[in-house]
């Protein structure tokens, strides 16, 4: 052990003036990692600031919300493809993401028999199906029974089955694209 240094009491920082308790605190300088610390975490805040609030070009938390809310409503959707009934059918009609993955599956599929007004027989006589417009359904009207037809078909009528070519999914897509040609449950279909 060595020797106590007398100088010792020079060297120590000075004792601060207040007593608390009956204990002096000294009046040290915080160590260079506690400030490394504290002065990264503010310019971090800073640039995190400015990328993701102030310039726009980094996704906000609002946006990151609305794509999870959104994923997880269409893993909800897959899940109840089976169960869905008219009040969901009619809501998928009103969201443009189904309506326009359901007017692409039309486009390729049922135009020819339809046609791209979705106007059938109505307008041209040469057309093979009815017209999707009007308020009169040879198989009701609902979009329970427009799935239906969709999907196991009306061979005496010439309507093929699309649920075995399509899947549940687009065939949930076409009755939204349909449905969306047409007022709500009130509006009298």
């Amino acid at each position: 052990m060595s020797a106590p240094n007398k100088n010792r009491g020079a060297e120590e920082d000075p004792i601060r003036h207040h007593t608390y308790d009956g204990i002096q605190e000294y009046d040290k300088r915080l160590p260079n990692w506690w400030l490394f610390t504290l002065y990264g975490a503010i310019v971090f805040s800073i640039v995190y600031w400015m990328y993701y609030h102030l310039s726009g070009v980094g996704t906000s938390g609002h946006e990151l919300l609305a794509r999870d809310m959104a994923a997880v409503q269409e893993a909800r959707l897959a899940n109840s493809m089976g169960t869905l009934g008219d009040a969901e059918l009619w809501a998928m009609s009103k969201d443009e993401k189904f309506v326009a993955a359901g007017r692409e599956s039309y486009s390729v599929n049922c135009v020819a028999c339809h046609l791209a007004s979705l106007r059938g027989k109505e307008e041209s006589p040469t057309a093979i199906g009815p017209s999707l417009l009007d308020g009169e359904w040879i198989h009701g009207g609902t979009p329970s029974e427009i799935r239906a037809v969709i999907a196991n078909g009306v061979l005496a009528k010439g309507m093929p089955a699309w649920g075995p070519v399509l899947g549940d999914r687009k065939v949930i897509e076409l009755v939204a694209f349909v449905m969306s040609h047409h007022e709500g449950p009130a509006g009298g279909n």
